[in-house]
């Protein structure tokens, strides 16, 4: 499937369909939606993101009703159109339960250990929300106050929350967080994961401050 514009139903098909392939969201788990001039492009529920088409997107607005479509819109529109109104420099969010992640957010561990300098440059650490029921409003107002300080957050016995300006780099990070998560497994396997030192991190970042 060719990638088109960002804020489009093109978009979010080509970068579901890339999220399902790469085994990061199974059967029929996980949302997808982007910001759009007209409100929020947002996948419907219960639907297998590698399976659907341009119907299978519907159009809401900021409280999440709907405004265009057929279909009823994920059970997690209100985590969604939370974390828009509270970032205006998102403008597109990944929410799904890729194994390996989870296991992080089953354990009830945060993500602290900077064990590889691509880590270290992007976060210091990845939180961890207490346990909410998914799809209330519960869970939606604690996911926006996480995303006023992180962009991307677990969430206990749950999944994974990540937002960012297209849905290219979203998945891309998201992506980038699963082999993190499986290089940090298999440290453990072999003996144990070690983190880069204060020294070693503060030099990583400056050299990117300096590009």
């Amino acid at each position: 499937m060719e990638f088109k514009e960002h804020g489009s139903k093109s978009d979010i098909l080509y970068w579901s369909k890339r999220l399902y392939q790469k085994e990061m969201s199974p059967s029929t788990s996980g949302n997808v939606s982007t910001r759009t001039n007209n409100g929020i492009l947002i996948t419907a529920s219960g639907v297998c993101l590698n399976d659907m088409d341009e119907n299978d997107i519907v159009l809401i607005d900021y409280n999440g009703n709907l405004i265009e479509g057929n279909k009823k819109a994920s059970s997690e529109k209100i985590m969604h159109t939370e974390i828009y109104t509270k970032r205006d420099d998102i403008n597109a969010i990944i929410h799904c339960h890729c194994p390996v992640i989870t296991a992080f957010c089953v354990a009830g561990k945060p993500i602290t250990k900077a064990i590889l300098p691509d880590f270290a440059l992007m976060y210091n650490e990845i939180p961890l929300i207490p346990y909410y029921c998914p799809s209330t409003i519960e869970l939606a107002d604690i996911v926006g106050k996480y995303f006023e300080n992180n962009n991307v957050v677990l969430l206990q016995n749950h999944g994974v929350v990540l937002g960012a300006d297209t849905l290219q780099n979203a998945f891309y990070q998201l992506e980038s967080l699963r082999a993190y998560i499986q290089t940090y497994f298999g440290a453990e396997i072999i003996s144990s994961a070690k983190s880069l030192n204060k020294k070693q991190i503060a030099e990583i970042r400056q050299l990117y401050i300096k590009k």
